[in-house]
């Protein structure tokens, strides 16, 4: 049986007011029990005060960290993972988007294969996974990136890019998180990077991918420029083989 405290899901907000009370009440409403850790960047909207409110009603469940700013939802994942870390029990740290493009009820599956593999990827792209209500760019702009990330840098999972994961304790305390250079979305292929270089297995589950439905995308031009660069530098990387790589001590539950 799972600890109630032993996973928590990292929720990065800006601008969530309209989403954030819904997903909130949906994680904690799973079969699974999860607890919760708001990471809001000082949103214009008031989320932060809402996720204040929540942790005022869920002690010990939902729990918020806030930021001065945007500061890139690397950093965003990295204040999250060191506060989890910080708590006693926990086992496993998920990461989510706010928009429900990452929808909750994936969460047991992804769960129950944590018991057999140290990171699991809600995935796009494996058999039963998708995307809907996407714009074409939008999907372009994805197998692109995930092929560029696959072929330059070697990784073996079929969704590279996707934010929403599942990692164990102990795969968490073997990355250099204070060394880590990429601080938005490029921040997730480094990540899995770091760990498949490590030796740590990997698993993904199918998912469908619905794009927001209200609130404004997070994307931007310069967010693509720099993963691109990510790519080419964690290339550089690979072929220098600056990476240790260890066995993996065998998933425990």
């Amino acid at each position: 049986m799972t600890n109630p405290n032993d996973t928590f899901v990292i929720v990065p907000t800006y601008n969530e007011a309209d989403n954030l009370p819904d997903l909130l009440q949906q994680l904690l409403d799973l079969p699974v029990p999860v607890g919760v850790i708001v990471v809001d960047d000082n949103s214009a909207d008031g989320t932060g005060k809402l996720a204040d409110d929540w942790a005022a009603e869920y002690p010990g469940r939902v729990f918020v960290i806030h930021r001065p700013g945007k500061m890139g939802l690397g950093t965003a994942y990295i204040a999250g993972f060191q506060f989890a870390l910080s708590l006693p029990h926990t086992q496993r740290v998920m990461t989510m988007d706010a928009d429900f493009s990452h929808n909750p009820r994936y969460i047991p599956a992804m769960v129950e294969m944590s018991r057999h593999k140290h990171i699991v990827i809600g995935s796009r792209y494996v058999p039963g996974g998708g995307a809907i209500n996407c714009s074409w760019q939008r999907v372009l702009l994805s197998k692109g990136a995930n092929l560029l990330a696959k072929t330059a840098l070697g990784l073996e999972a079929m969704d590279t890019t996707a934010g929403f994961r599942l990692y164990r304790r102990q795969v968490l305390e073997s990355i250099p998180l204070e060394n880590i250079f990429s601080s938005g979305y490029s921040f997730l292929v480094e990540m899995l990077f770091m760990c498949q270089r490590r030796g740590w297995q990997v698993g993904e589950v199918p998912i469908t991918f619905e794009d927001r439905r209200r609130g404004t995308t997070k994307i931007s031009r310069q967010e693509v420029f720099k993963a691109q660069y990510t790519v080419l530098r964690l290339f550089g990387r690979r072929l220098l083989r600056r990476a240790p790589r260890h066995a993996p001590e065998p998933v425990t539950d």
